[in-house]
């Protein structure tokens, strides 16, 4: 199959989410099933009509969970991504196929995390797939977290192009005020530059507001055919580019013959060339944010401005709401709630039907949406409402 001819052939035609919260008091497989069926009913489906089913995260459900809960039927289709950060938004490539390929019509992909309540850090890196990979160098280094592992791509990137903390401010900035237009994001607090500069430093050079929160809560798309989309509930919005990209040297991040360059750079070409869409097009843009220098860094590698360039980008004001490119119009990793990605899936939907609230950039037709992994994996998607 030319990859090409994924172009238009699916659409999303249902999001969904809970409430993000610090304490659910629930599991996270409920937290998960609820906002599937949050999904569905917003296609205007129900859950026998669900025939693929993609579960996302580690320690949530499994098909057999939707099953069994759902009561389904006829479920032909099941896929795990395990690509960290960068699978929510890789497994829309895995759906976009099996519909395609007329496997399936209607693919559910949900998220279910206790992220705060739940296990913390130290367990949950336990489960992580880089702790297989870095036990060369940066394990006996004690480098044992996410933070540590992506200081010092963020440092080496400040010192070859001179990229500084307050440019990373600038990203926590726009984010929680875009937050605060969100009644569905966790932290709302007014933010300023010194309020960044001086939170306490985690890694240098990653200060407390340039890391991503953890939440509870759940998050789900549904995908379908393109011919079934348009007579669904709500306005599809179909996909129009999808690609994944895995970095060099994945095993090492430190041993890199580039730090600064992730895999969503080869990704990002791919994703165009399918979509048939120029930068020039795309009005809003949903970038996995655990980290201010990860949307920095991405801004580069997708191509909106040229390597090194990225700070300068956003002090332009670029990433604002009323900005050239308005980026995590919800709050992102960073201030709305830490979903995997999925949250940003949804509100990149939200924005192109125009349901996103007083966070809604107008005339939004194109956009995109990014997923980054644990070990700097990307994963791509451009989607587009109306006619493809």
């Amino acid at each position: 199959m030319d990859s090409h001819s994924l172009r238009g052939k699916t659409a999303i035609t249902g999001v969904g989410e809970t409430t993000y919260s610090k304490a659910s008091g629930r599991s996270a497989l409920a937290l998960e099933l609820q906002a599937a069926l949050h999904a569905i009913e917003d296609a205007g489906l129900t859950p026998a009509d669900i025939d693929g089913v993609i579960p996302m995260l580690n320690g949530t459900g499994i098909a057999d969970d939707f099953v069994a809960n759902f009561g389904m039927t006829d479920l032909k289709f099941s896929a795990v991504a395990a690509l960290g950060g960068a699978s929510c938004v890789a497994a829309l490539q895995y759906a976009a196929m099996a519909i395609s390929a007329g496997v399936c019509n209607h693919v559910l992909l949900a998220v279910g995390r206790n992220g705060y309540s739940g296990p913390r850090t130290p367990a949950r890196v336990s489960t992580m797939p880089h702790r297989r990979v870095v036990s060369e160098f940066e394990g006996p280094a004690g480098m044992l977290a996410p933070a540590q592992f992506y200081a010092p791509m963020a440092r080496r990137h400040m010192e070859i192009f001179g990229t500084t903390s307050r440019q990373f401010a600038e990203i926590a900035v726009v984010t929680r005020s875009h937050a605060r237009l969100n009644s569905n994001a966790m932290m709302t607090a007014p933010m300023t530059t010194e309020d960044h500069q001086n939170s306490r430093m985690v890694v240098d050079p990653f200060r407390l507001f340039d890391c991503c929160i953890e939440s509870d809560g759940g998050a789900a798309v549904v995908l379908s055919r393109a011919d079934r989309a348009s007579h669904l509930a709500a306005a599809p919005v179909y996909l129009m580019g999808i690609a994944e990209g895995h970095v060099d040297s994945p095993s090492a991040i430190t041993q890199r013959a580039d730090m600064t360059r992730l895999g969503v750079a080869k990704a990002a070409a791919r994703a165009f060339s399918m979509a048939g869409i120029t930068h020039d097009e795309i009005d809003v843009a949903e970038l996995y944010d655990c980290f201010t220098y990860i949307v920095l860094c991405q801004l580069e590698d997708i191509g909106f401005c040229k390597k090194g360039e990225g700070g300068a980008f956003i002090e332009s004001g670029a990433i604002r709401l009323d900005g050239q490119l308005p980026v995590n119009t919800h709050g992102g990793l960073l201030s709305q709630a830490h979903m995997g990605g999925m949250n940003h899936i949804v509100e990149l939907v939200r924005q192109l039907r125009g349901e996103a609230g007083r966070a809604q950039v107008k005339g939004a037709r194109t956009g995109l949406v990014t997923g980054y992994g644990d070990l700097g994996a990307g994963s791509i998607a451009i989607m587009q409402r109306g006619n493809p």
